[in-house]
């Protein structure tokens, strides 16, 4: 066949190649299932009986009813996306230079589920890379209306996204889906960046007239909180490290250097562009900027004279969606970041109902010495796992050397119902007269290790786990005989992947926290002034994970970078605030004046920052990529809600510890 000459793929098993043992006068014979060499006519009919009448092909290679045939194309070890994707154009090619094309219905399984997310990944980095930036774009030019502001975001935009995928080249790390996320979070945090800084050239515009008096003032303003607010994002996305899945590791690492480069750039390397080319004098009420003043005013004024109120209805709040954080289930299903129409879902259901399930494992069984699996008690050990397993409901169909050297048993005896032979020798005989290929895909030819093939009827990574929680229990209490045995494949290759994910990212969201609050500590010199500026910031992620509990989300591999990449930038808003306040109140004012003053200065661009970047992530909600979709959307939940937070629970919570120390700070 055309697709075995492919330098990727190792073998093509189907029902014209697959071994098929069978009778004859003097033992028995190895040949296909289906011989197209036969000199014997036979009908169609007649080559789907012989395939449905061999012991492993049906349920493998046929299905059960003889309606469907399969392919099964194993590759060579592949490294990347890309060769995957050339092993299924390869099969594509070869399909349809035979021929096959009207009779295909289904390409699926861990190839083509790799390609499918690639495809995803190439269409929303090119639809919504482009859409954020001109939304992000056209929200400054709405806000600044200088074309100034444009270009030089534009050039920001660019040096740090290509700083981010430049980081991934030189670890010699691969472009993967989870750094698909990466152009549209930079451009959303660039766009928050710039936001700050032309908002402090816009209000330097009151008491300078020339540029660079203007954009000294501004810079003097952010900064510091520019660098705070830098340091704790880079903590947040640095924190994935903790991740022990390396594609989620990298995004961190180059979503941290991405950070970096816009601090740099928006502080120190835009600055003098603008005082060199920003000759006209700013008018803040012809500013986009200025009409956010109304909304902000209307939260000060809640905030400052009705604190107990406002702390009140958070707690409620909170306190009544805890309980919703017990429903969220922590599952990964790779096939349902796809729709119920796209092709690789509709395929994979094809697949299931006529050839069994897309999830493999295998259970590996190493006897002590050389020859070991000859011993007809280690065969025997093997075949008792096997019959249990077969039990088990998630078990679609299994195949073991056990099965082989049955069915050679049975040929050499011309008994159907013969058994597992009981003797070495016997044993030994049959395995040295084999001349087929399928043996040595189960057994080395030191015949000292052997796996048992499975296939699964379900993908979840929650049911995967437990069922390698329920196998393990069952060797762990009765051994297979002195047989070593370890679980293999790509089913627990996904549900340990799923598994440490889940953990890392329970570390991860802990050391998010803890660098975020050591960092705010280091910069006030202040612990208390470290938890009040917490606690805006970690509520609005407790409450994005109570609305995944309500929605019934899943807590997956997309949904977990939630936590740590939200904590990181909501907190900038926040650090802006406290900052203005905590300013204000060394310059010797009160409490309620200094909140009023910085909420009237700073509050407006906190609205637009966390506006654009909500608004950006929620115009991902409309990939037909699941795991994108959800990422953000309920990033942009939870981002809108942070400055909820910012706007009302801190200033509330500062007015409170205020009183209750008797208005002494």
């Amino acid at each position: 066949m055309a697709l075995e000459q492919s330098p990727l793929i190792e073998r093509v098993l189907r029902v014209t190649s697959a071994d098929h043992i069978e009778p004859t006068d003097d033992g028995f014979r190895v040949g296909p299932v289906v011989d197209l060499q036969s000199t014997e006519q036979r009908s169609a009919d007649d080559w789907r009986g012989a395939a449905l009448s061999d012991p492993f092909a049906p349920g493998l290679l046929v299905a059960e009813d003889g309606s469907a045939l399969a392919l099964i194309v194993r590759p060579h070890v592949l490294h990347d996306s890309r060769q995957r994707q050339q092993v299924e154009q390869a099969v594509r090619t070869a399909i349809a230079a035979s021929g096959l094309d009207p009779l295909l219905t289904a390409i699926g399984g861990p190839v083509a589920l790799d390609v499918a997310q690639l495809h995803a990944m190439q269409r929303d980095a090119a639809t919504f890379t482009p859409l954020t930036t001109a939304l992000g774009l056209g929200l400054l030019w709405w806000m600044f209306r200088r074309w100034l502001v444009v270009v030089l975001a534009a050039l920001t935009f660019g040096a740090s996204t290509a700083g981010a995928v430049a980081t991934l080249a030189l670890m010699g790390r691969p472009f993967t889906l989870v750094d698909s996320m990466l152009p549209p979070l930079l451009l959303a945090l660039g766009t928050a960046a710039l936001i700050h800084l032309f908002s402090g050239v816009a209000y330097a515009g009151h008491g300078h007239a020339s540029a660079r008096d203007r954009v000294l003032d501004a810079v003097q303003h952010v900064r510091q909180p520019a660098l705070f607010a830098a340091l704790t994002t880079m903590a947040g996305l640095l924190s994935l490290a903790a991740t022990p899945i390396r594609p989620i590791t990298d995004f961190g690492i180059a979503g941290a250097v991405g950070v970096a480069l816009i601090y740099v750039v928006t502080v120190w390397l835009l600055p003098p562009l603008i005082a060199r080319f920003d000759r006209h004098p700013w008018h803040l009420r012809e500013l986009g900027l200025h009409q956010l003043r109304r909304l902000v005013r209307g939260t000060t004024r809640l905030a400052l004279r009705r604190p107990a109120w406002v702390l009140g209805g958070f707690t409620v709040l909170l306190v009544a969606g805890l309980p919703q954080l017990t429903t969220i289930r922590v599952q990964t299903d790779l096939y349902r970041f796809f729709s119920e129409t796209h092709p690789l879902t509709r395929a994979t259901h094809t697949i299931e109902d006529h050839v069994g399930g897309v999830t493999v494992m295998e259970l590996v069984f190493d006897a002590a010495d050389r020859d070991g699996l000859v011993d007809p008690a280690a065969l025997s050990a093997v075949a008792d796992v096997q019959r249990w397993l077969r039990q088990q409901p998630e078990v679609t169909y299994s195949l073991s050397l056990t099965d082989l050297v049955t069915e050679m048993h049975r040929a050499f005896t011309a008994d159907s119902g013969a058994a597992l032979p009981t003797k070495r020798d016997l044993i030994s005989q049959y395995l040295l007269i084999y001349d087929g290929r399928d043996l040595y895909d189960l057994v080395d030819r030191d015949h000292q290790r052997t796996r048992l093939l499975l296939k699964l009827n379900t993908r979840g990574s929650a049911e995967l786990n437990a069922f390698m929680h329920r196998v393990r229990a069952r060797l762990a209490a009765q051994p297979p005989g002195d047989l070593r045995w370890d679980l293999a494949g790509s089913g627990r290759l996904f549900a340990d992947q799923e598994r440490l994910l889940m953990g890392g990212q329970v570390s991860s969201g802990l050391a998010v926290l803890a660098m975020v609050f050591g960092l705010l500590a280091v910069m006030w010199r202040s612990l208390r002034a470290a938890a009040i500026c917490m606690l805006p910031n970690a509520a609005p992620v407790v409450l994005t994970f109570v609305l995944m509990g309500t929605l019934g989300v899943w807590l997956d591999m997309a949904t977990a970078l939630i936590a740590s990449v939200a904590t990181g930038i909501a907190v900038d808003d926040t650090i802006y605030l406290y900052q203005g306040y905590r300013r204000r109140r060394a310059d010797g004012v009160g409490t309620a004046y200094a909140l009023a003053r910085t909420l009237h200065r700073t509050g407006p661009d906190c609205v637009a920052t966390s506006a654009v970047l909500g608004v950006q992530f929620v115009l991902l909600g409309l990939s037909p990529f699941i795991p994108t979709r959800e990422f953000g959307l309920l990033t942009g939940f939870g981002l809108l809600v942070a400055v909820t937070f910012d706007l009302l629970l801190l200033p509330a919570l500062l007015m409170w510890v205020d009183r209750a120390r008797g208005g002494a700070q």
